[in-house]
């Protein structure tokens, strides 16, 4: 069928204010942030401790400290897991940055892993032909909301003798196995940033079951104490520490927003599902998979475009970012979450991160390749896709979800009035 594609001047497919902003404000949140607000102390005090215990609740972890962000709780983990200068960690070739700075963060050095294309996941099966005597972890990021293989990684790293770090940020509730991420590897990070599942505007939890990484990660989140803030502090610092508390008004924000996790995210995966459903039979699109004894939750919807097939394998990224301006006019609410595979930045090209080339030039480093090639299943996935988030949050129905599969259906059939698109 022949429609007016709404980037030539035709009509827009979703009209305006049709997806609702997330997070859904109401009078749960409204209530428990106003007391924050007027209680006696503003910093780390009862609703951060609460939230801790709620969501470690929640996610079935034994410990939990909330943290400012999600890459606090990564940087936490990072040093906690042991990992220092020359130490190098396993991370995959594509997330985002924050799931590799947090190494460099610490003085050691990531190695990048290509990812598993179907998953857009680490793959298990490329982690072993990167472990050298100096791998003291692997970093593991379950993107957009899917699981990695946790069976696959925690053989390897037992084998190894290796600590393992999830990066849950994007991934709460997701399952493995039926068992919840950030409750597989020795430590784990969660984000409440804007745009995630539990949303407090700002902030994160780091989790452990293993009361050492508990007291080491501690040190790092509290100027390099050994006492919260909740107990008689002796304000000697034991090691070297950062600030990475969380504070009242947010932790408050995320307990109302945790109260309402669970039908957030049935929400999301009812939403997911109709999409998938009106997606189907598009050509040249490549859908998200949840592969069997996996459980998705949909944090992020990522589709990808067959170039191959569409004839633009050799000017890939360029084409999709005419697709996605298209249907950005269709007001489909989508974007590219990640335009650069993580060894293609140039904090990682210049190895320099603290001058004087540190820490890859520091006297225990070994060197590194870098090379962006070297992950060809990443950058691919990197240049083919587009994603979106909002669209599928609550309070948005199945009906948008509907909306935002016809922008694509007439995006994806109305191709050749692209000529002219810059």
């Amino acid at each position: 069928m022949i429609e007016k594609l709404a980037i030539k001047g035709g009509p827009r497919t979703v009209p305006e204010g049709t997806i609702k902003n997330w997070p859904p404000i109401d009078d749960v949140d409204r209530k428990m942030v106003m007391a924050a607000l007027e209680s006696p102390k503003l910093t780390y005090a009862q609703n951060c401790r609460n939230l801790e215990e709620e969501f470690a609740a929640w996610n079935g972890n034994r410990f939990s400290i909330t943290t400012n962000s999600g890459t606090a709780a990564l940087h936490m983990g990072v040093a906690a897991c042991g990992c220092g200068v020359g130490d190098e960690v396993i991370v995959p070739a594509y997330s985002w940055s924050s799931s590799v700075t947090c190494v460099l963060h610490h003085n050691a050095i990531p190695v990048f892993v290509d990812i598993d294309f179907d998953t857009m996941n680490i793959d298990p099966d490329k982690i072993e032909e990167a472990i050298t005597p100096r791998t003291k972890a692997i970093i593991v990021v379950h993107l957009h909301g899917l699981a990695v293989d946790m069976k696959k990684i925690m053989d390897i790293a037992q084998r190894h003798g290796l600590k393992v770090i999830e990066d849950a940020c994007q991934a709460h509730g997701a399952k493995f196995n039926g068992k919840k991420v950030g409750t597989w590897g020795h430590s784990a990070a969660f984000s409440f940033n804007q745009n995630k599942c539990l949303c407090s505007g700002e902030g994160g939890m780091f989790v452990t079951d293993d009361e050492e990484i508990l007291a080491q990660a501690k040190k790092l989140w509290s100027f390099g104490e050994t006492r919260t803030p909740l107990e008689d502090r002796d304000y000697h610092a034991y090691a070297l520490g950062w600030m990475y508390r969380n504070s009242e008004i947010i932790a408050a924000f995320g307990r109302a927003q945790l109260t309402k996790l669970d039908p957030y995210l049935d929400t999301q995966k009812k939403n997911a599902q109709r999409l998938a459903e009106c997606l189907k039979d598009i050509p040249h699109l490549i859908l998200p998979t949840e592969p069997d004894g996996f459980e998705h939750n949909w944090y992020n919807y990522t589709v990808r475009f067959d170039m191959e097939a569409l004839g633009h394998a050799d000017d890939a990224a360029a084409f999709r970012d005419k697709i996605l301006r298209a249907l950005q006019a269709e007001g489909a609410g989508v974007s590219v979450w990640q335009k650069f595979i993580l060894p293609a930045m140039t904090v990682f090209q210049a190895k320099n991160s603290y001058g004087k080339g540190c820490p890859w030039s520091c006297p225990h480093a070994e060197s590194v390749d870098y090379s962006p090639e070297r992950f060809p299943m990443a950058e691919k996935h990197c240049d083919w896709h587009i994603g979106m988030t909002t669209p599928l949050r609550a309070p948005n129905g199945p009906e948008v979800a509907e909306l935002v599969a016809q922008a694509i259906r007439k995006v994806m059939e109305n191709l050749d009035q692209f000529e002219d698109i810059k």
